[in-house]
């Protein structure tokens, strides 16, 4: 395994394989080293935290290595499972990003289309009053018009009842003027 490049407060660290196997005592002493760098490092119990992400990837890679000395094919396999896993976390980020670059394109599609049925509704109301005004016009013509329509009838049946009454006189002159 090649030796790893570490840069840490703007200095060079170079960590090298060692050769030696791993004991138990190994693993229980890189599990403190986790525990105690995570509470070093202030890392978040829950959640994502690039902290922790950081510290459980050294981690692993530390117990590869381990795992590697003792047996070669272990350590290629569980390598191949770490770059799956980085694949598949890197996909799900990249699926994360979109979907709220989508989200947040159609909150702006919707918001343009609230924006635009609020203008709409405007629009409406003010058709509506236009037209209720249209109705209060015109049901006042028809009212004016009501009232000329019946005076005019009622001029014109008094107009008629004169002109009735004169021939009625006419025709009683004349049955007058024939009787005698």
């Amino acid at each position: 395994m090649p030796p790893q490049e570490i840069i840490e407060n703007n200095q060079l660290w170079v960590r090298y394989v060692s050769p030696t196997p791993a004991t138990s005592a190994d693993v229980t002493n890189l599990k403190k080293e986790l525990e105690r760098k995570l509470d070093t490092l202030g890392a978040r119990d829950s959640g994502i935290c690039p902290v922790r992400e950081e510290l459980h990837i050294q981690c692993f890679d530390e117990l590869i290595r381990q795992i590697t000395i003792n047996c070669a094919e272990r350590g290629i396999l569980l390598v191949r499972v770490r770059d799956e896993f980085r694949m598949v976390k890197e996909t799900l980020q990249s699926l994360y990003d979109s979907s709220i670059a989508y989200g947040l394109k159609k909150a702006l599609i919707g918001e343009s289309q609230k924006e635009l049925m609020k203008n709409k509704q405007l629009q409406l109301e003010k058709d509506i009053k236009e037209l209720g005004y249209q109705i209060e016009d015109l049901e006042e013509t028809i009212r004016m018009k009501t009232e000329t329509y019946a005076y005019e009838r009622k001029q014109f049946a008094e107009r008629l009842a004169v002109e009735k009454q004169d021939y009625k006189n006419r025709i009683f002159k004349i049955q007058e003027n024939l009787s005698t």
